[in-house]
């Protein structure tokens, strides 16, 4: 299989993203098209993104619901700075090997191995505190199969395109480690076919909630006011970051612990300047939680309003973006059945 250095990420049709998207992995993905992760090669990474419209269907919508956010969250990557030519941007239900490679996955996955994942528990749950929350509880009766299964289809999805390197936060790492552990048991169950992902952890820590700075910045959150969408006016940024939960103490510090509010709003204008949270302190030395606010409002406002313009010249253009992700689906296609072919003959199916 591939030995190029491939990176390849996966992100759900939410719609347009929010800020905590933006800063946790969009921007990271924008900056690696330009960076070379094998010096030791001379051709330049290949880089995937998928938007993964199977992963969706763990938490059914309506279906022209489904196909909008699709869309948006499409024209949105674009609109962020993805490059169609350098970067393969697909939907991952028009390439059939997923659910085919999930399938021979899935055979060889001990259910010990599903239990074990946080985010079904989490998610089942409704919080953090899930305890001792297994796949026999009385509370975990109501799950669903494919909430349950589903780190096999990322698995599934990694594996196919014989991605070397997966860019992921710090609460993505148990995934990455699942799918090392699904493509060891391959490798002794059938023979030597993948290769397994190393981990490219992202710099910028989890965004946190503006109105609850425990929590991380969700599209999912009922209160609009507690996130920033990159389709937000001028006006509604400042007001949401003005309205941001701070606290009543003197001076701008960084304490994630004990000012966490003030702390997520620093870690926000740094992801954005990029730089530390601590050299913005001492840009921020004097300032007031006002005029922090300013500073943080502008930050945001110079990153999103270029984005939010070009995304409503997309939605515009739609032809433009549907060309786009047709003929990007044909590239990734080419790859996938390939990589399949392979896979199916290792396990006695062609």
């Amino acid at each position: 299989m591939n030995r190029v250095a491939r990176v390849f990420s996966g992100i759900q049709p939410t719609g347009v993203p929010q800020l905590g998207n933006y800063l946790g992995s969009i921007k990271n993905w924008v900056t690696l098209q330009s960076q070379h992760l094998d010096p030791a090669s001379s051709q330049p990474h290949d880089q995937y993104i998928s938007i993964v419209d199977l992963h969706a269907l763990t938490v059914p919508r309506p279906p022209a619901r489904l196909r909008a956010d699709t869309f948006e969250m499409a024209a949105s990557l674009i609109a962020c700075g993805i490059d169609p030519s350098r970067t393969v941007l697909f939907r991952q239900s028009t390439v059939h090997a997923h659910t085919q490679l999930m399938w021979a996955l899935a055979c060889i996955t001990p259910v010990g191995w599903l239990n074990r994942m946080t985010q079904w528990k989490s998610k089942l749950h409704g919080s953090q505190q899930y305890g001792s929350l297994n796949v026999h509880s009385a509370a975990a009766q109501s799950l669903l199969t494919g909430l349950f299964a589903y780190p096999v289809l990322m698995a599934a999805d990694v594996l196919l395109y014989g991605a070397t390197h997966i860019p992921v936060g710090d609460d993505q790492i148990q995934h990455i480690e699942f799918t090392r552990d699904v493509c060891d048991q391959f490798h002794k169950t059938y023979g030597h076919v993948f290769s397994a992902p190393r981990v490219l952890l992202s710099q910028t820590k989890r965004v946190m909630s503006l109105k609850d700075p425990l929590r991380k910045m969700s599209k999912s959150d009922p209160n609009d006011s507690s996130r920033i969408n990159l389709t937000d006016s001028d006006d509604a940024i400042i007001r949401k970051i003005r309205k941001a939960h701070t606290d009543s103490i003197q001076g701008i510090s960084y304490d994630p612990v004990e000012r966490p509010g003030i702390s997520s709003l620093l870690s926000i204008y740094a992801a954005l300047r990029d730089v530390s949270p601590e050299q913005v302190v001492q840009e921020m030395e004097g300032f007031t939680n006002l005029q922090m606010k300013e500073a943080v409002a502008s930050a945001v406002i110079e990153t999103v309003g270029p984005i939010r313009e070009h995304m409503a010249r997309l939605v515009d253009d739609r032809g433009y973006v549907e060309r786009v992700l047709r003929e990007n689906e044909e590239k990734a296609k080419s790859v996938a059945e390939d990589n399949w072919q392979n896979i199916a003959k290792c396990i006695g199916l062609s």
